[in-house]
């Protein structure tokens, strides 16, 4: 990869965790308006429509995007992210954007403890430390208010543990699958899981509302063909720390859109997880430098 396309995939990837994090901003306001099952359902419409009509015009065809080794991980993988966006949906509207922020930046560690078992890969002691590290600093988190384990709290934790799952069943598929046969499932998958408790709770939505479902249809389309455009340009060690810059466009839009509170423990502890989630990422590419020179 040049110079130039290593920086053109790092602005890139700036751009991507705006573009999230104006989705997160939108999902919020409409979880607090609507059943989120009914804002999840249509938004996986639209998502599944746009990868379906993708699919259709690449070489190939739907054929193509529809042949994978593993129809039932792939329907594994839209039925759980489907799930993951209603918990983050549900945790946005009743506890904030940057709380829930400050708690799924975990995310990564997660994915770090069950690379092991669900990959085979091996996981040192030192990144089970910053794993540990990372643990202490969620609990930062929650703990002042002495919610650390009720619903509420563990909603963020739910969400970032079936993100992780996501990720690593991704990982695992992209071995024999493309990724766009993987696109096409996650759309097609998820809004087929969606459909039937999205409208059971259906509502009618007010014509501003429309407007920012469609933004968020919008943002959600964009945000990953930035991102599959970011992985092309650059290397994914180069482009993974800049994903916790969503933290910080979180918590201004928490702030001043919202009027969110950014209390002191939740900065503390997200310091620490994000500290942590560097770390383990930092340990990860030694590994696979020695591998390489080995």
């Amino acid at each position: 990869m040049t110079e130039q396309n290593t920086r053109n995939g790092l602005w890139l990837m700036v751009l991507t965790t705006v573009i999230f994090s104006s989705q997160d901003g939108i999902t919020k306001h409409l979880a607090g308006e609507y059943p989120v099952a009914m804002v999840v359902m249509l938004r996986f419409w639209f998502f599944g429509l746009a990868a379906f009509v993708i699919a259709s015009r690449r070489a190939g065809g739907l054929r193509a995007a529809v042949a994978t080794r593993h129809p039932w991980l792939q329907a594994f993988r839209g039925a759980v992210v489907a799930v993951q966006i209603c918990l983050s949906g549900y945790a946005f509207a009743k506890l904030g954007l940057i709380q829930t922020h400050a708690v799924m930046v975990c995310g990564p560690l997660m994915i770090a403890a069950l690379s092991g078992p669900v990959l085979g890969e091996h996981v040192g002691w030192r990144r089970w430390v910053a794993i540990g590290i990372g643990g202490i600093g969620v609990l930062i988190i929650l703990w002042p208010d002495a919610t650390v384990f009720t619903p509420l709290s563990l909603l963020p934790l739910g969400a970032a543990f079936l993100w992780s799952l996501y990720v690593l069943a991704t990982r695992f598929v992209s071995r024999e699958d493309s990724a766009s046969v993987s696109f096409l499932w996650t759309g097609v998958g998820a809004a087929v899981v969606m459909t039937l408790p999205g409208l059971w709770v259906w509502v009618p939505m007010t014509p501003g509302d429309w407007g920012w479902m469609l933004a968020l249809c919008c943002t959600s389309v964009t945000g990953h063909f930035l991102l599959i455009r970011a992985y092309d340009m650059a290397e994914a060690s180069a482009l993974q720390p800049l994903t916790y810059l969503q933290l910080v466009f979180i918590s201004f839009f928490g702030v001043y859109l919202f009027g969110e509170v950014l209390q002191r423990h939740v900065i503390v502890g997200a310091v620490i997880v994000v500290a942590a989630g560097l770390f383990t990422l930092w340990r990860q590419q030694v590994r696979a430098r020695a591998a390489r020179h080995a």
